[in-house]
């Protein structure tokens, strides 16, 4: 390695750059303060204090991604109100190099006071929310950092009401307000929530699972949802043999699931946050323990088996990844498999997520000329990016959670057949050589889509079969063969109404009973091919004005699929026009289990496979 100290020297002489100057060797902690003396309209008091610094500028900067996200958010745009002062409460002049940032020199004593009011009205896993009742922060959200400093300590002390307390995997000192992180990468990898909690835990071998929650709803509901929650960890604990070992022997469910929250799940190395506005009783709980399901199993996959293309996390861009498809995608697909094995969703729900898998993958334009490779690439711009320009998602994009479960399925569907295995045992070996061991709290040993591929190879005792998978279904775009792969476990895969026109799932009815087109028109459906699109009103549909669902339904019961009938329509751009239209068959098929399809016959052995993949494997 060569000696940088002599050029690191000079250059501080001549006054050098943030990057140079601020070299992050140790030093004291970074600490924080955060308050809420203006809850009620979503504001937070911000005061970050940087000591022992060196000559020069300091950069101060707001996050622009987060982790578990994979596009650009921008946070600084609810930051104002800063301030910077010295130790001695002195105004220090702040300047403004960009958007997202502060720059600002130190006075004698090397001590940077920057303080802030932070705006956040947004309960989810991305942003803040912040009123009377609660806060929920996500860190890059919240807290700002410098340049540099990346590898001091944290300290953050909240100043709270009475009644609030904190669930966070921050580390508690002896005072309850005040936590502490080893570095940026934890602590910005680690949400707050903030409020009147209620606490369940339980052990899980020698550590600790608390679900930490801000509900309304009974005791009693809250009880039977946290046992739920046990039964979701023992099923993923089996999926991959052991628990994660958790940094400081804890994890932490961080639930706000109150009226103003929004429905979201966010993933983090020793808790999760979950946000839902529905309670936690009969289908609302069962929609909230699919978030669980997901996120937790984000415990291991993505947070510690992690892509190496997200290593290490950078805040100021997007880490473009290409294994989406395997980090949310197999998330997506072993989520719903854990309900199931847990017996928390009957066979016909979780075969109604097959469906959905099914069906957006063999209608998706997109895949046809996009792999999963390609749609990975593709999250910076569908990842709940913060800008609203209209895209044509439905003719170029399949989202890799839905691609990624149609992919998993498949492949544990082909091992299970062919291979006297399963994408279980895959897991577990991707699991023992690049998740088990960490290193300063970070994978000591991320993977690359080579990595995963050998696995496979590995596991089936078969890389000839690994090779060409990942040719046909990875790097490729060939239609995964779902009716096949799905019969050995006895589904059938069958229209979901042969006779059924397409046409209602792509119109409105606005308030004033106009028949609007809702969305982009899919290229190879009739009104695509009819030079129909978004925002274009249906007029009159084969001599009948259109003025209410009623009314289009009854045009559409006189036809049958490839009819031709003329249409009405007025762009919206006003201009009215005739046209034909021919009438599509509804594309969607329903995975079935083919003892409830005619002339369909339940094998011995399709049973056996289907009841190996769907049981419990949880051995307590």
């Amino acid at each position: 390695m060569r000696n940088f100290a002599p050029m690191l020297l000079a250059l501080l002489a001549l006054g050098l750059s943030e990057a140079a100057a601020q070299t992050g060797a140790p030093g004291p902690a970074v600490r924080y303060t955060v308050s809420f003396p203006n809850a009620v309209h979503h504001e937070a008091k911000v005061t970050a204090t940087f000591a022992g610094l060196p000559a020069g500028p300091l950069r101060v900067r707001m996050a622009r991604s987060s982790p578990g996200r994979y596009a650009l958010h921008d946070f600084a745009k609810n930051v104002y109100y800063v301030v910077a002062t010295d130790g001695a409460n002195h105004p220090l002049p702040l300047n403004r190099p960009d958007p997202y940032s502060w720059e600002v020199t130190p006075a004698a004593d090397g001590k940077v006071i920057f303080s802030y009011t932070l705006y956040g009205d947004l309960t989810d896993g991305t942003f803040a929310g912040i009123d009377q009742q609660h806060a929920h922060l996500n860190m890059p959200a919240t807290l700002c950092y410098a340049s540099g400093l990346e590898e001091r300590a944290a300290e953050v002390k909240f100043e709270l009401p009475a009644s609030w307390k904190v669930a966070t995997q921050l580390r508690a000192g002896e005072d309850k307000t005040v936590f502490t992180a080893p570095n940026l990468q934890y602590l910005m990898d680690s949400p707050v929530s903030l409020g009147a909690q209620q606490v369940r835990s339980w052990q899980e071998g020698d550590q600790t699972i608390e679900l930490a929650a801000l509900y309304l709803g009974t005791s009693a509901e809250l009880d039977a949802y946290a046992r739920k929650v046990q039964k979701v960890v023992k099923e993923e604990k089996a999926i991959f043999g052991e628990l994660p070992k958790f940094d400081f022997g804890r994890y932490t469910f961080i639930a706000d699931y109150l009226s103003q929250a929004t429905s979201d799940g966010m993933e983090h190395r020793n808790s999760t946050s979950l946000t839902s506005p529905r309670a936690l009783r009969e289908e609302d709980g069962t929609r909230n323990l699919g978030t669980v399901a997901h996120e937790f199993f984000h415990s291991w996959n993505v947070e510690r088996l992690r892509p190496r293309d997200l290593e290490p996390f950078d805040f100021q861009r997007v880490n473009m990844s290409d294994m989406l498809w395997l980090a949310e995608g197999f998330t997506q697909y072993y989520g719903r498999l854990a309900l199931r094995r847990a017996k928390l969703i009957e066979d016909e729900e979780f075969f109604d997520d097959i469906s959905g898998w099914v069906n957006q993958r063999q209608n998706s334009p997109g895949a046809r000329y996009a792999s999963a490779i390609d749609m990975s690439r593709q999250a910076a711009f569908t990842d709940g990016s913060g800008s609203a320009t209209p895209m044509n998602t439905v003719n170029t994009t399949l989202s890799y959670y839905t691609q990624g479960a149609g992919i998993a399925l498949v492949l544990d569907m082909q091992l299970r057949q062919f291979h006297r295995t399963s994408l279980d045992k895959v897991m577990q070996a991707l699991w023992q050589e690049f998740g088990s061991k960490q290193s300063n709290y970070a994978p000591a040993k991320p993977y690359t889509i080579r990595d995963v591929q050998r696995v496979v190879g590995e596991v089936s005792k078969d890389t000839v079969f690994a090779g060409r998978f990942f040719r046909q279904y990875i790097y490729g775009r060939e239609m995964p063969r779902f009716s096949e792969n799905l019969l050995v476990a006895g589904l059938a895969v069958i229209p979901t109404r042969v006779l059924g026109a397409a046409l209602p799932r792509q119109v409105d009815f606005d308030d004033e009973g106009r028949c609007i087109v809702a969305y982009n028109t899919q290229i190879g459906s009739g009104l695509y091919k009819a030079g129909i699109d978004r925002g274009d009103q249906l007029v009159v549909l084969d001599g009948k004005e259109l003025k209410s669902p009623g009314d289009l339904d009854g045009v559409l019961r006189k036809h049958s699929p490839s009819d031709v009938v003329f249409v009405k329509v007025k762009t919206r751009g006003g201009v009215e026009r005739t046209t034909q239209l021919i009438l599509g068959e509804d594309p969607n098929v329903q995975v079935k289990s083919v003892d409830a399809v005619e002339k369909m016959v339940y094998s011995p052995a399709q049973k056996a496979l289907r009841e190996a993949w769907l049981a419990s494997q949880a051995s307590n």
